[in-house]
């Protein structure tokens, strides 16, 4: 949906942008093509984008400003360079797994391609973050149930949970992506499910995202970064986002909405997961909506971009102008 995004987000001249989702740069490179000087920030959790970011950095000299960072930590690189709060122009976020992340067999996303049981965005930046099979080894049972159910809303969560844990009692311990995805295809009994495209989905994928969510904290951090957005915009600035499942989506309909709780951003607080800000104090500098929705229905791809890039298939768009 890159046009949509370049409609919506109206990059001009001499303005700072932030592409919280910098990913292999596609967004970011086009935001630089629509108009002479405009300053881009180019962040991202992935090492590997920061290096992408790094080439877009010598391609426009003076123009890109790479960063590596989770969205919870832009505070503190931002104040690094100085850039204060109500300073940017336009905010751009593209949810989710990048499809270079998901090309990527050592990274461990894809449940069509085999590789380590990884799942962190981060790659090796916090040596102590649990990977995707250190969960799977640790959690107990209950828990693996919830994170299934929750951040996969998988119907069979119970007995893909009880699968796993089954697992270990035979000494299995699970670390490729091939012997997760086989087990879960176990408790299906040569169920067959279709995606929206009604083409064979693969029975582990919520499974799977489900685990990278949690891996990643993924939904505490997509508040977060809304918070950041609201903060550090311009009153009349714009916010673009890009979700690809209902928990995304729900968190930014809550924002634009001023419809939050204490627990939007992350239903499931285990033990497991890294908490890098106290979500309590700030939903309540948030719970009046600051926005002005400049869609008034969600945009999705439309089918002939469906037909180039099935991966779209679920995206969805929301745009709106910080109005206090």
């Amino acid at each position: 949906m890159l046009k949509e995004v370049i409609k919506y987000l109206k990059p001009e001249s001499n303005q700072t942008i932030l592409d919280m989702t910098f990913g292999s740069g596609g967004h970011s490179r086009k935001i630089l093509e629509c108009a002479p000087n405009i300053k881009l920030l180019a962040l991202d959790r992935d090492p590997v984008s920061y290096d992408y970011a790094q080439k877009l950095a010598e391609e426009f000299p003076g123009q890109v400003i790479p960063l590596l960072g989770r969205f919870s930590e832009a505070p503190e690189l931002l104040k690094q360079l100085e850039f204060k709060q109500n300073s940017i122009d336009g905010i751009l976020f593209d949810f989710g797994c990048s499809s270079m992340q998901f090309d990527s067999p050592s990274r461990g996303f894809s449940v069509s391609h085999n590789g380590p049981l990884d799942m962190r965005m981060d790659k090796d930046r916090f040596p102590e973050s649990p990977t995707a099979a250190d969960v799977l080894e640790k959690a107990s049972e209950e828990d693996l149930y919830k994170i299934i159910k929750v951040y996969g809303e998988e119907k069979k969560a119970r007995k893909i949970a009880r699968a796993v844990v089954e697992a270990r009692y035979l000494f299995k311990k699970l670390t490729t992506t091939e012997e997760l995805a086989d087990l879960v295809d176990s408790v299906f009994d040569e169920e067959i499910r279709l995606d929206k495209l009604q083409r064979s989905s693969h029975n582990a994928t919520k499974t799977f995202q489900a685990l990278r969510i949690f891996v990643n904290n993924e939904l505490n951090e997509i508040n977060y970064g809304l918070i950041i957005a609201q903060k550090y915009l311009k009153l009349g600035g714009r916010v673009v986002t890009l979700t690809f499942h209902s928990l995304e989506d729900t968190i930014v309909k809550r924002h634009l909405l001023g419809n939050l709780i204490a627990n939007t951003a992350n239903p499931l607080p285990l033990k497991y997961s890294s908490h890098s800000f106290d979500i309590d104090n700030v939903v309540k500098d948030v719970m009046e909506s600051n926005w002005f929705s400049l869609n008034k229905h969600v945009l999705v791809p439309k089918y002939e971009e469906i037909e180039n890039n099935p991966r779209c298939r679920s995206a969805k768009l929301r745009a709106a102008v910080r109005i206090k």
